[in-house]
């Protein structure tokens, strides 16, 4: 049962890391959820303080990813439309075959929908600019925390690797 534990929450990990970029899953949630499944292992100790700090930083990040691109977007004279075409433009990005198309595709999308807001296109490009910085601000923040997640995922594997490997 341990094995299915470690390798389910490894899944949840990688996971994890995709969420930090891809907008349908919430990457540091979902990470914990790694380190929970870990954590649920016979073979390593419970750390209700551990999991609980990491749950902290994990629900923080995922409120900030809300908050960061509408305080970006709003700071550079954005609208709802820029925000929108934010999310449209990654996904587009993720699935074009372009290169850089993941970076490329929200700032577009901001554009894009800033223009059909309103159609002063120095202002839609500003606007564009500031959701893009936000975005990418959030997914930076995502991403360092899985990483940091999944880092203390394989460091508590390797710690408790004994116990976890036993067969008996």
């Amino acid at each position: 049962m341990d094995i299915l534990l470690l390798f389910l929450g490894f899944i949840f990990m990688l996971l994890g890391l995709l969420g930090s970029f891809l907008p349908v899953l919430p990457g540091p949630p979902v990470s914990w959820i790694g380190l929970l499944l870990l954590h649920l292992t016979k073979a390593v100790p419970q750390d209700w303080w551990f999991l609980g700090i990491t749950l902290a930083v994990a629900l923080f990040i995922f409120v900030m990813d809300y908050i960061i691109p509408a305080v970006g977007t709003r700071k550079f004279g954005g609208s709802r439309a820029g925000m929108i075409g934010t999310t449209i433009g990654l996904v587009v990005g993720i699935i074009a075959p372009i290169p850089f198309g993941i970076i490329i595709g929200p700032f577009v999308g901001a554009f894009v929908g800033e223009m059909i807001h309103q159609s002063d296109s120095n202002r839609a490009f500003k606007a564009a600019f500031g959701s893009f910085l936000g975005f990418l601000t959030g997914t930076f923040m995502k991403f360092v925390v899985s990483a940091i997640f999944l880092g203390f995922f394989v460091w508590k594997t390797i710690q408790n690797g004994e116990a976890l490997f036993t067969f008996s």
